[in-house]
């Protein structure tokens, strides 16, 4: 996850957008042909959309961007410590 391309997809998309991209590459993966190196890049993408849609859920809460952002990569880094 890297969040300077969180913070772009989530300022330059709107959330139906992004949904619908996870849904495609999420079905993609499910085809018997992609190799495991496509599969990283695609977890990657997956990744970073699913987190611009966590931090856009974040704004429409109430939390200004900045702070959505770091929440959101605190709650990440604290998943990945347990």
């Amino acid at each position: 996850m890297k969040l300077p391309i969180i913070r772009h997809l989530q300022r330059n998309n709107e959330l139906e957008k992004l949904e619908n991209a996870i849904e495609v590459l999420e079905n993609y993966t499910e085809h018997r042909s992609v190799k495991d190196d496509e599969m990283d890049v695609i977890g990657e993408l997956v990744s970073n959309l699913c987190g611009a849609v966590e931090v856009q859920k974040m704004i429409a809460d109430g939390l200004d961007e900045k702070d959505a952002a770091n929440g959101f990569m605190k709650k990440v880094i604290g998943s990945i410590d347990q």
